[in-house]
Order: structure tokens, then sequence, then C-alpha cells
């Protein structure tokens, strides 16, 4: 399995994209190669500075990277040797069996759609984002791709991310509900209404009907749906509660030992452990991260992107995604 990885995606970069890579080596199965794209010079002396460069770890040079500035619709046209656009072809070309990024999430997703192309049967590709909670971690999505949604389209989601969490998780019947301001059926705008209307009716869906935003947390549910507007403001306030709550902690605590309890709190809440989010209903495994991922976060989206590759999570969404549009 060989995984092309941006190695120019984070604020950071290439030291946490690097070091990233060297521990997702040390620490996974002998299986996977990781090509680093990015300025091959550069990138060969960074690496050696950490020592011998891995016999698994190659390197796809990319004269160019994708900044803020950039409109993300146009990269692909106008900087064709930027590491996003050269990464997501090594996929496209199948030298690489999946990609991963920290860089700008837009172009990584209008690269990604230009590239990979949707799927059979799929409008509108879906970023799938795992959220903690008291249970199981739960998937939202869209977290952000689509924020003008039909009915077709969030069904369409229910089935990617039932798929996802399935496939890559390991859940056997994923339980999915839909986001809304109450729970009753009827409750919310007229597109949420018939969605729930279709969702209820949906083959090879488990559908536990809706959840209100603060019973995500309370483990009610493996995967949320949602349109991507709705979907972007409840991870931002997610990832910014979360945040201040272990602020809060650590300052109660000033620097005392917190033990294993507050270490597992600490890691429930630390995104780092959930590595990246999956470009869901496109040709191929594309997984965003974090601008601001750490090496941990980066070693984390490495195993998203295998597990995803191990477990056909393409082949499946595209098999049940045909299958509900009989």
């Amino acid at each position: 399995m060989r995984i092309a990885l941006d190695a120019m995606g984070t604020d950071l970069a290439p030291d946490p994209e690097i070091q990233g890579a060297l521990q997702a080596l040390a620490d996974f199965e002998g299986d996977i190669e990781i090509v680093l794209v990015g300025d091959e010079p550069a990138l060969r002396a960074a690496v050696s500075r950490h020592g011998p460069i891995p016999e698994r770890l190659t390197f796809k040079h990319a004269s160019d990277r994708v900044t803020a500035e950039d409109s993300p619709a146009s990269v692909i046209r106008k900087k064709p040797n930027s590491s996003i656009v050269v990464g997501l072809k090594l996929h496209q070309q199948g030298e690489a069996d999946a990609f991963v990024s920290a860089g700008s999430t837009g172009a990584i997703m209008a690269t990604s759609l230009f590239t990979l192309r949707p799927l059979p049967g799929v409008d509108r590709p879906a970023v799938g984002t795992l959220l903690p909670t008291l249970g199981s971690p739960c998937l939202l999505i869209d977290a952000g791709a689509n924020v003008d949604c039909k009915p077709q389209h969030l069904v369409q989601f229910a089935h990617l991310g039932n798929v996802y969490v399935r496939d890559a998780i390991g859940t056997a019947e994923p339980r999915v509900a839909l986001l809304n301001i109450g729970e009753e059926p009827g409750k919310g705008n007229e597109v949420v209404a018939e969605t729930y209307e279709l969702l209820s009716r949906e083959r090879g869906i488990r559908f536990v009907g809706n959840v209100e935003g603060r019973d995500i947390i309370q483990d009610t549910c493996d995967v949320v749906v949602c349109d991507g507007f709705v979907g972007n403001v409840l991870l931002k306030f997610y990832e910014s509660v979360a945040a201040v709550i272990v602020a809060m902690l650590r300052k109660q605590l000033d620097g005392r030992d917190v033990g294993s309890l507050f270490d597992e709190v600490f890691r429930v809440l630390d995104y780092s452990e959930y590595g990246g989010a999956p470009l869901l209903g496109v040709g191929g495994v594309s997984i965003i991260c974090h601008g601001e991922s750490s090496p941990k976060a980066i070693r984390n989206a490495l195993g998203v992107a295998a597990r995803a590759v191990r477990s056909d999570m393409v082949k499946h969404s595209a098999q049940d995604v045909t299958a509900a549009a009989r």
C-alpha cells in the first residue's frame, strides 16, 4: 500500500509531516509505503536530520505549494506542480492508494473532485469528521463541503457515512441519525422533514430518527447527517469547547499530576487522535487534515487512510449508493 502525503500542507510544514510519516512507518504494519510530496531536495535533507531514510519512505517532487490566497477552484489549472495536485494525480494514476494533506481544505476538495471524480450515483461528495462522545466517536457528515442540500443529497450522505463507519471504524450496524431542532418527525425545515421521511423508508440503513445537538455527545448515534453549513458550525463549536475544557482543567490543576483519568479525558478531546477527515463519495481515498496538525495527527491520518484502503471503503460506497438508487 502506498500513501501519498502532502509534505507542504501544515502551517509548520514539512516538519510535522516528516515526523508523522516516520512515526507511522515505525508503528504500522510493514506493507505501508509513504510517498512524501513536495520539494524533494529540501525533504530529503529534512528527513536525513532524523537519521537514515527508511526504505519504505520515497519522494515525489512538487515545486510549488498552495497558499491561503489561492482560489481553490483554480489550483489545478494555475498550480499544476503544487503538492496537492501532484499528490492527488499520483492517486488518480494508480501510483498511490490514498492521499493525505493538511493543506487548503477547499483546494483538496476541489482537486479531489476533479481528479478522482464523484462515485456513480453520488451527486455531492461530503466531508466526514469524527466527533468525540461519551461512547464511540460519531461521524458528522457533511462537515462543510455542501452548504445547500436537497433531501436526496442528505440520504446519500447517510449511505456514505454508514459505509465509512462500518468499514473503517468497524461498527457492524451503525446508528444513523438526522440532526434537527427536535426529535419528533416533522420538525425542522422542509428539506429536513422530507429527509426524515426518506430515511425512515431507506433500505440498508439503521435510521434512529432525529437528534438534537445536545444528544450527539451522549453517544446516541454513530453517524449524524446534516448539510455542510450546519455541520461546519457544529464542528467549529465542538473544537472550541473541547479546547476550552482542556485549557480550564490544565489551569485548575496547575501542573499537578493529573493521573490516568484526566489523561483519558484529554485524549478523547484531542482532535489529533482522529487524524483526518475523509472526503466521502469520490473515487479514491482523500483525507483532509487540520492545518495545525501535529506529527501525531499526521500519523493518525495516515492510519485513517490505511484503514479505508484495507476495508475497500470506496468500492463498498459505490455498491451501496448504486443499490440505494434502484
